[in-house]
């Protein structure tokens, strides 16, 4: 793997949003819109139930830890769909360029989109709704790296199923957060789901933190083995969502459909 091959993947991200601020609003436009919305949710709710519990650290906490998941996520599949919509995939791979260079690029192109994201989300609710982070401890960094390698996995896997798919297949990949959000119980406990849906969020590492973080709201202490088991997943996941890229690309170049990447399917 070559630095300046990884280097030049990210850098053409970079001209895209220097030249477009159609491409720059949207990194905390979105984020900050739902701050605010579920920031003013939690201060009306703890105006409305008995005085102790507060909403500001369980329910605007978990919608901060859940965007910067969905951002992460955003922020690989949207570079990789910048290619996609410029029709410049096939010229990419006419360089000399690696897949697993061509992938590195995606993810430090998420780093940068979704620290701009988390930036904003940090700054607005603990400025405007008073949501200190010193509530989560120290147990706020490994929430933020299982988060965003669980981004990066689901980033990677959704550009392989676009890639495999064609282009008008990206309206499978949008819902990816959305349809893994009710197992992982961002706003409630696990406890609370069915038998078969437990099961199901035993085996995805964002369930593990949004547990913790509501063990840490109620004062109780956070499982360290818990967040291991998270981080083994999250590693897991993008090492097999890194493989099913490599085979899906693999396959398109053998049958030639990279050749036939068209706007509507290369099935």
């Amino acid at each position: 793997m070559h630095a300046r091959r990884v280097a030049a993947v990210a850098l053409r991200q970079f001209y895209l949003y220097r030249g477009s601020p159609t491409r720059v609003v949207p990194l905390f436009a979105w984020v900050a819109i739902d701050i605010t919305l579920w920031g003013f949710i939690s201060r009306y709710l703890n105006t409305v139930t008995t005085p102790g519990y507060n909403f500001i650290p369980a329910l605007l906490g978990a919608v901060l830890l859940w965007d910067f998941l969905a951002r992460v996520m955003q922020g690989v599949s949207t570079a990789f769909l910048e290619d996609v919509w410029s029709r410049n995939f096939l010229n990419m791979f006419a360089a000399p360029l690696r897949i697993s260079e061509y992938v590195m690029g995606l993810v430090i192109t998420a780093i940068a989109t979704s620290l701009i994201a988390l930036v904003t989300m940090v700054l607005l609710a603990s400025v405007v709704f008073g949501l200190s982070f010193l509530v989560y401890g120290v147990a706020l960094v490994p929430f933020l790296l299982v988060l965003f390698l669980s981004g990066i996995a689901l980033g990677i896997a959704g550009s392989a199923m676009v890639l495999r798919l064609g282009p008008a297949s990206e309206w499978f990949m949008w819902p990816l957060p959305a349809l893994i959000a009710p197992f992982v119980g961002v706003f409630y406990p696990v406890s609370v789901l069915p038998g078969w849906m437990r099961a199901v969020s035993r085996l995805l590492p964002p369930a593990y933190v949004f547990e913790n973080m509501r063990a840490i709201v109620r004062h109780a202490p956070w499982q360290v083995s818990d967040l291991a088991v998270s981080f083994g997943l999250s590693v897991f996941y993008i090492l097999a969502a890194a493989l099913f890229f490599r085979q899906v690309y693999r396959t398109a170049v053998r049958t030639g459909l990279l050749a036939r990447y068209s706007a509507e399917s290369t099935a």
